[in-house]
């Protein structure tokens, strides 16, 4: 299945990239990089200098960049669960 806009939610999320669009932490706000790990409750966002910030999923809006360029808004609560059990849910 090809990663679209309306199946992003059942895809990995590990390798895109991910910017951090809205957050209650001001410092989480506008931080941007690659997705290079996800548990049930966090990513782990490597920015520019490779250092890797852990950013709730729950309490922030994520924009991912999907391949070709489209960029899709998500709102961390919708991926609160474990990758493998996110990946299995139908909508």
């Amino acid at each position: 299945m090809k990663l679209t806009s309306s199946n992003i939610l059942q895809h990995e999320l590990i390798g895109l990239r991910a910017e951090v669009e809205e957050s209650r932490n001001s410092s989480e706000r506008g931080l941007c990089g690659s997705v290079v790990d996800e548990t049930r409750n966090m990513l782990v966002i490597e920015n520019e200098q490779g250092k890797e910030k852990k950013i709730p999923k729950a309490e922030n809006v994520f924009i991912f960049e999907l391949p070709g360029g489209v960029r899709v808004r998500v709102k961390g609560g919708m991926l609160v669960s474990r990758p493998e059990d996110r990946i299995k849910r139908v909508k």
